[in-house]
């Protein structure tokens, strides 16, 4: 079966979602999970893309980003995968593949919906049972979003951005929207999105992309998607 082709619009968000071979282990110990990071801030420079959110899990890896070229975030994964398989090899004397295939992506709506996604992926941890808490969970842009760390690779969301006035409100206000439970339905939509690749937003948005795109396959799946309103502290 051909595969199908990507949403790919300079200037949207995606979430890209990566997986081990047959679910093995990617990172097996620290210094894995800081030389895949910087290899990641490397490419994601020299491609041009913006990294608004990540987590590295044993043995997958879920990115939140926003590509400034039409081929940017294809350029991005392809040198970042080839070269952290080959650095894993190298360091383990193994052979062969590491990762399952393509990545995925989901073109992802810049407004409430790319904030709903960056908590998405900075509670897998939590839902992994690993931590019970994000902040306690080093290998997440967590770190930087909702506690001011500096990581290098992190760029904040345009939504981000509106959250506060100052770096202290924004981080504040994020961090309040992880006391608000994470609905089943928008679980359900993210997850639905990410299995297929589809385009996660409102239908305007989708009305929008669909209008962009040229392209042979639906932004969407036959069958009705669940929706939601994700909440948004609005305050500064």
């Amino acid at each position: 079966m051909p595969r199908q082709p990507r949403f790919s619009l300079p200037g949207y968000a995606q979430h890209i979602i990566q997986r081990g071979n047959n679910r093995q282990v990617c990172f097996f110990t620290r210094q894995d999970y800081t030389v895949y990071l910087e290899r990641l801030q490397h490419y994601a420079q020299q491609h041009q893309v913006a990294i608004h959110a990540f987590v590295l899990m044993t043995n997958h890896v879920h990115l939140l980003a926003t590509p400034q070229l039409e081929n940017s975030l294809s350029l991005m994964m392809q040198d970042l995968g080839r070269y952290y398989v080959r650095y894993i090899n190298k360091s383990y004397g193994r052979t062969g593949t590491l990762w399952e295939g393509r990545y995925k992506a989901t073109l992802v709506d810049n407004d409430r919906y790319a904030l709903a996604v960056s908590r998405y992926i900075e509670l897998n941890p939590v839902r992994a049972g690993m931590v019970d808490h994000p902040a306690a969970y080093p290998w997440s842009s967590y770190q930087a979003n909702a506690l001011g760390k500096t990581i290098q690779l992190w760029q904040p969301l345009p939504a981000y951005l509106v959250l506060g006035e100052t770096a202290a409100q924004r981080q504040q206000s994020y961090r309040e929207l992880f006391s608000q439970p994470f609905s089943d339905k928008a679980l359900a939509e993210i997850r639905l999105a990410s299995q297929g690749e589809w385009v996660l937003g409102s239908e305007h948005f989708k009305q929008q992309i669909n209008a962009q795109l040229n392209v042979q396959r639906s932004i969407t799946p036959s069958r009705k998607q669940p929706t939601y309103s994700e909440p948004v502290n609005e305050e500064t």
